[in-house]
């Protein structure tokens, strides 16, 4: 039997005992027919009045193993069950010996109500996601049994390298949303803390080794709580562990070297403690000191998306615009997993129209890719309000558009380097 994970968020004010939600939402689960991947936020009050008043979303997690509709009555479910935090994020600040106060790093209670349903939209062609999650959870199992590291080596850091606009970001967050709730019953609560790279090579660049360092210092305050995980985010990681043999050439290569150095020397430092995850991302990973990447359990590559990622990520944004009623029309185009057939409620000349343009977005990023439709909106319709047909020939200029904008800037790029 396969086991399959379904989260219940609730509503903050929720008092409703567990096994009776839990019976509740298998009644309702049962009755429709559902496929993996999919977050319910609209309950008939008439219906099912408790999910109605108790529930802020059902989230369905994608299973490889599982294909089709999920017969919930015949299947193993783990309830994750749970409310979201609304905080947002919060900042760090250290004092700088110039005088002054400088953004190290954002702290995010997790769940999280900011990116609660970010990992269900975020695409890839393989099982990055559910590969990535066993990865992190391996991690986490080993730490708690006690494995010794100089026998099994684990570091606990994940480095997540491509192009721009690939999601790496979004997807270090999304993970570390996703481990909290997955592994409610070893921390009673999460947090997210992601450096600020870019701060610390401002104008306090003399002082970022010692920032590195004190910033390090307040991450281990949290993480000697064991009942807290604790996932530290370094975007463009590239800016704290530059390769030290480039360091070498530059104006300042003694500064450079000491900053590298407090980073490798605090990752060494705080992977004594079971709790802590570190996720990083580079876009050149050339420029990435070979004893970081060295430290790194899994690397991971993420490329453009290919066509039938592109249909996911299309249909999510037309499916956004037709709850929000700015796309009024009956007809809709075929889902991600029955796109080569039609069924009653899709419309075939759609369908092929947006396959067309999955072809023609072909290149683009995913972060440029969600951009389109809201170009087409802008750009390309008289109208604030369109029907689906005219809406996909707007994402058509749009795209267009795009391109032709892209080429001025890899043209530009080019002609510095001639």
């Amino acid at each position: 039997m396969k086991t399959i994970n379904i989260e219940i968020i609730l509503h903050s004010h929720s008092r409703i005992l567990k096994n009776t939600l839990i019976s509740v939402a298998q009644h309702y689960l049962g009755s429709i027919n559902l496929k993996g991947n999919t977050v319910i936020t609209h309950f008939d009050n008439n219906l099912h009045p408790i999910l109605h008043s108790e529930a802020r979303a059902i989230i369905i997690e994608h299973n490889s193993e599982l294909d089709g509709f999920i017969n919930f009555n015949q299947s193993s479910i783990k309830w994750h069950i749970y409310t979201l935090d609304d905080t947002g994020p919060v900042n760090q600040t250290e004092e700088a010996e110039e005088g002054g106060q400088m953004n190290t790093a954002t702290h995010l209670i997790l769940p999280s109500a900011s990116i609660y349903n970010l990992w269900e939209n975020l695409y890839y062609d393989s099982n990055i996601k559910e590969n990535l999650l066993k990865y992190a959870q391996t991690m986490m199992e080993f730490s708690d049994k006690g494995v010794d590291t100089n026998i099994v080596n684990c570091n606990r850091v994940i480095l997540l390298h491509g192009p721009p606009g690939t999601g790496k970001t979004s997807l270090c967050k999304a993970l570390a949303h996703k481990l909290a709730i997955r592994m409610q019953d070893r921390y009673s609560s999460g947090v997210l803390i992601e450096i600020n790279s870019h701060s610390l090579f401002s104008k306090w660049f003399s002082e970022s080794g010692k920032l590195v360092t004190t910033m390090f210092a307040r991450i281990t305050e949290i993480v000697e709580n064991p009942n807290v995980l604790v996932c530290v985010l370094i975007d463009e990681v590239e800016s704290l562990a530059h390769a030290r043999n480039q360091c070498l050439s530059g104006n300042e290569p003694s500064d450079s070297i000491r900053v590298v150095n407090a980073v490798l020397t605090q990752i060494d430092q705080i992977k004594r403690f079971s709790n802590v995850l570190i996720l990083t991302t580079s876009n050149i990973t050339e420029s990435i000191d070979l004893a970081f990447i060295d430290r790194a359990d899994i690397k991971q590559y993420l490329g453009l998306p290919t066509p039938a990622a592109i249909y996911h990520v299309y249909y999510s944004c037309l499916d956004e615009l037709i709850k929000a009623q700015i796309i009024n029309d009956k007809n809709t185009v075929a889902p991600p997993h029955s796109v080569l057939r039609s069924t009653k409620d899709c419309d075939v000349n759609h369908t092929q129209k947006l396959l067309e343009l999955c072809e023609k977005s072909d290149g683009l990023s995913g972060r440029s890719l969600r951009k389109i439709p809201f170009i087409a909106h802008a750009l390309f319709l008289a109208d604030p309000f369109s029907s689906l047909g005219p809406f996909l020939d707007a994402m058509s200029e749009a795209i267009t558009r795009e391109k032709t904008e892209r080429k001025y800037f890899e043209n530009s790029i080019k002609s510095q380097h001639v």
